[in-house]
């Protein structure tokens, strides 16, 4: 089998000095992705959520433009439905790197009439119309996303640079071959490029790679108590997004997250991984994705994420 060491080192002997680690390649293609974005576009923009993959996004940006700072601002959509401790990890970092922090908040768009609640209480599938107006009005060419393909069928059909219109539609038949690693970021006014330095990484390297870096993450990603109730069978945080509802029973489970995103979508798995080395062991012995485990939005029907990828969501 050939390896990703002799795959990127020209097929040297994997004792060369020349060859890479995986985690050395993966890296090395990513700072390559970051500093190829902001040699070829005006005005780029990196999606932070304080969730562990637009974490291990943005400390690999600031790996490659170090000694500078990161050339390009960050944005949140924030649903109103997050996780408290993400939002403050949030903070704190743009703070300790002094960052520029753009909010597209969903609420706003509820208070001014635009959009309206869902029956079931989630905002997730609401992110679209912040984000994409943002995008506009911001006038963001180049747009990073944390997406991996081994998360979700319908992010495994993205290229690293993936095109979308002026409404910030995306349509698989447009997608460019990306031969060599070579990117092309061609696009007409008013279009812009998504782009994703993690496609090839997995979960298990994510996680590995945060272990060998030393990076921080929010207290949820470990294992914790905390008060959940099941509802389609996923340990949901209760709180003001509409759960529990009547007949739902809340108890204190010894829970973590392996992903993050809106608190009324995001299931809990049960979990004593209270360590980065006891949730690497976890992940390698699981044979669900993380998306596919404890994302509700991804379960709506069997195209929901291409669904809301062609309405302008990543």
């Amino acid at each position: 089998m050939t390896t990703v060491a002799e795959v990127t080192g020209g097929g040297r002997a994997a004792n060369s000095p020349y060859s890479l680690s995986h985690l050395d390649a993966l890296e090395s293609e990513a700072v390559h992705i970051f500093r190829e974005v902001a040699g070829e576009f005006e005005n780029p923009v990196l999606l932070f959520s304080g969730g562990k993959d637009s974490i291990v996004m943005l400390h690999l940006a600031l790996k490659a433009f170090a000694p500078a700072a990161v050339p390009f601002p960050l944005l949140h959509v924030d649903t109103g439905h997050n996780f408290p401790e993400v939002l403050a990890y949030r903070d704190r970092t743009v703070a300790r790197h002094n960052l520029r922090l753009h909010i597209a908040s969903v609420q706003d768009y509820i208070d001014r009439g635009v959009l309206k609640e869902r029956p079931d209480g989630t905002r997730n599938p609401l992110q679209t119309l912040p984000l994409t107006e943002k995008i506009r009005s911001e006038r963001f060419d180049a747009v990073f996303g944390g997406g991996r393909r081994d998360e979700e069928k319908a992010r495994a059909k993205e290229r690293v640079f993936s095109l979308r219109d002026e409404f910030s539609q995306w349509d698989p038949r447009r997608q460019r071959p990306e031969l060599w690693n070579l990117y092309n970021g061609r696009h007409a006014p008013g279009e812009h490029v998504r782009v994703f330095p993690l496609s090839n990484w997995t979960e298990l390297d994510v996680w590995q790679y945060i272990a060998r870096e030393g990076i921080e993450l929010p207290e949820i990603y470990f294992a914790h108590e905390r008060e959940v109730f099941l509802r389609n069978g996923m340990w949901l945080t209760a709180g003001d997004w509409g759960g529990p509802k009547e007949g739902e029973r809340v108890e204190k489970r010894l829970v973590r997250y392996r992903t993050v995103g809106d608190m009324s979508c995001t299931g809990a798995v049960d979990s004593d991984a209270d360590t980065v080395e006891k949730v690497i062991a976890e992940i390698a012995a699981s044979r669900l994705t993380e998306r596919g485990a404890t994302r509700a939005d991804d379960k709506l029907s069997e195209a929901a994420m291409e669904d809301r990828k062609r309405e302008g969501y990543f």
